[in-house]
């Protein structure tokens, strides 16, 4: 359905220019090479979502979701069938239900949480081919780490999570191109995506799932968005820039620091991709940096835990609401948020156990008593040194009751986009994750269907080689 939308000026917005970008951008567009990293991106994110089928939280959800009814959707290592949003709100929650899942640094948004999701489901529901699965999700993730990357920060101090509040505008893209609009279809979607994109950072101070869902909620919204634009329902053209658009809105005072040109800087030409990180350690990347550093002070010579007086850990000033506060919660985590997003948990976890996998997030280790006494002796304070956002840094001063001082700085963290995690360590981390639930073979099969998706004739295949075998 070809609807004439009125589109004066559209064209000098953000909103207009992403739309002609998602419009016209082809397969061939795309470099060889961020291609085969996308790919790699998406192996990762359901890598982790079959990881997280082998935890409460997932069945629980798919049991909330299932109730609302079914349809012919698959869902990532299961074997439930869903109606289109919901199987994307289910695969939303599994790929980023583990906080394992890839990071855009500048932009701080977890963007293969939901452009993934969106585009697989659309895709497939739709039977539109590999290709074009995969240049819808490079679309969406070169404009959701653009959006993020505007607000410089200030969503996650005023309170937004942007995966959630900036991935409904990349997703609403996303279905619009698999849906076949034109670029004033595609601009309207924005604008009606503008009324549905949400996520809040209060679970922080609880602990509580509601992060879990962002991104595929953020799905749901850019699927609606995109639906009602095909239908020639009309929404606010100055989605970003606008007097109540998405920036002026949700930042406040903090707009003024807003860098609008980021939104739409060098699309088709650089490519963001290159500065998504891929995440080594299962928690928020801002406690990465510590989290290594801690690991490696407990293998110097002479280090006693024992023997510990005093656990400074210096981080990005622009995180400390994040992993350092309230202090009480991440000295003491209640539960496993509680545990991914503290800076003095994981430098403990580094210090007591010498890692912090998967394990260390368990109910159980959360409540090592060694590890918690180690955890309250960790005070922070802002790095002035950090290169943030562009490098999560961390650095970990270890006082010895002897007064000896071990120290360790990671500059640029693991995994981040100057020290990126070759896609070989994908691979390995992939096979890490289905390995909790799935045998080698059947971790092949989807390692197979993931880096050849391109060459799938209906995405449909590649959707259901991916669910798991009823």
């Amino acid at each position: 359905m070809n609807i004439a939308l009125d589109t004066t000026n559209a064209t000098q917005l953000i909103a207009g220019t992403l739309a002609e970008f998602a419009a016209t951008l082809r397969y061939e567009d795309i470099p060889t090479d961020i291609r085969e990293r996308a790919k790699h991106l998406m192996l990762d994110g359901i890598g982790i979502a079959y990881a997280s089928t082998h935890y409460d939280f997932a069945h629980r959800s798919l049991a909330a979701v299932t109730e609302l009814g079914q349809g012919d959707s698959d869902v990532i290592g299961l074997s439930a069938k869903l109606s289109l949003r919901d199987a994307v709100l289910m695969n939303g929650i599994l790929v980023h239900g583990l906080d394992f899942d890839d990071t855009h640094g500048p932009g701080i948004i977890h963007a293969t949480a939901s452009c993934l999701p969106t585009a697989l489901g659309v895709a497939a529901h739709l039977g539109i081919s590999g290709r074009e699965l995969l240049t819808a999700y490079v679309l969406g993730m070169e404009v959701a780490t653009r959006l993020g990357s505007v607000a410089k920060g200030g969503f996650h101090q005023v309170g937004f999570h942007p995966t959630g509040l900036v991935g409904a505008f990349a997703c609403a893209l996303i279905a619009g191109r698999l849906q076949g609009h034109n670029a004033a279809q595609l601009a309207m979607a924005q604008g009606i995506a503008l009324s549905t994109a949400s996520g809040s950072m209060e679970f922080l101070q609880d602990g509580a799932w509601t992060k879990r869902m962002h991104p595929g909620w953020a799905g749901v919204a850019g699927v609606t968005s995109a639906t009602l634009a095909r239908h020639g329902f009309i929404g606010p053209k100055a989605v970003y820039e606008g007097r109540f658009g998405l920036f002026k809105s949700h930042l406040g005072p903090l707009e003024e620091a807003c860098d609008y040109a980021l939104a739409t800087e060098g699309l088709g030409r650089h490519w963001e991709i290159d500065n998504v990180s891929v995440k080594p350690l299962p928690a928020c990347h801002f406690t990465h940096a510590c989290a290594d550093a801690a690991v490696l002070i407990g293998q110097q010579p002479g280090f006693d835990l024992q023997q510990i007086a005093h656990i400074k850990a210096l981080v990005p000033a622009g995180v400390i609401k994040t992993v350092c506060e309230p202090e009480q919660y991440k000295r003491q985590p209640q539960n496993t948020y509680d545990a991914q997003f503290s800076i003095p948990y994981a430098v403990a976890s580094g210090l007591v156990r010498g890692r912090f996998g998967l394990s260390e997030i368990d109910p159980a280790a959360i409540g090592d008593k060694e590890v918690l006494r180690v955890a309250n002796l960790v005070e922070y304070a802002a790095d002035p040194d950090s290169t943030f956002p562009r490098h999560y840094t961390g650095e970990v001063i270890v006082t010895l009751r002897d007064g000896t001082v071990l120290r360790h700085r990671e500059a640029i963290n693991r995994g981040g986009c100057d020290r990126p995690l070759a896609n070989g360590d994908i691979v390995e981390k992939f096979r890490e994750n289905l390995a909790l639930v799935a045998s080698s073979a059947r971790a092949e099969e989807v390692l197979q269907a993931v880096l050849t998706l391109d060459n799938a004739v209906s995405a449909k295949a590649v959707s259901s080689a991916l669910a798991a075998r009823a």
